[in-house]
């Protein structure tokens, strides 16, 4: 909570200060690929790894308590928030606990803007998340998803 408003501060232009900043939020030293245009979120940092050319767009939203990979060649659109982490469907149970499953995105892949993934969930690798999409279960390798739930619409060919 004391890293992001320091990391939002700053601009684009200071791509050395952001991936300063954000090694320090996660606790280990991002690539000098990585690419982040402030503001982001989160709920603690310490859960979330990134690989190499990885880029996040503006206003990402990272609840890691759960948990969240992302491999190599990433690219994360606008408004894009992962959520790791819900309450039980029980009303009596609801404020008591908190559940929380990790979130895999593999290699080369593409979430576009608007996108919510939920907890549980494995990007496949080379996939393509739509533009507003809401993402409840995995998404195969090499796949185009989109719609609420996401859904299928089409492979991605070679």
């Amino acid at each position: 909570m004391a890293i992001t408003p320091v990391l939002n501060r700053l601009t684009f232009d200071d791509a050395d200060q952001i991936r300063a900043m954000f090694s320090d939020l996660i606790g280990t030293r991002v690539d000098d690929s990585f690419s982040l245009i402030p503001p982001f979120f989160t709920t603690g940092g310490e859960n979330i790894r990134v690989g190499r050319n990885v880029f996040i767009n503006q206003n990402c939203t990272m609840y890691d308590l759960g948990g969240i990979d992302i491999a190599d060649e990433v690219m994360i659109g606008p408004n894009v928030s992962l959520i790791t982490s819900g309450h039980p469907v029980d009303p009596a149970q609801r404020r008591e606990a908190v559940i929380a499953k990790p979130i895999a995105i593999e290699r080369n892949v593409w979430i576009a803007a608007n996108v919510t993934i939920i907890g549980g969930v494995t990007i496949g690798e080379n996939s393509v998340v739509a533009a507003g999409s809401v993402v409840t279960r995995d998404v195969p390798p090499d796949t185009l998803v989109g719609g609420n739930p996401a859904r299928v619409i089409r492979s991605i060919g070679d």
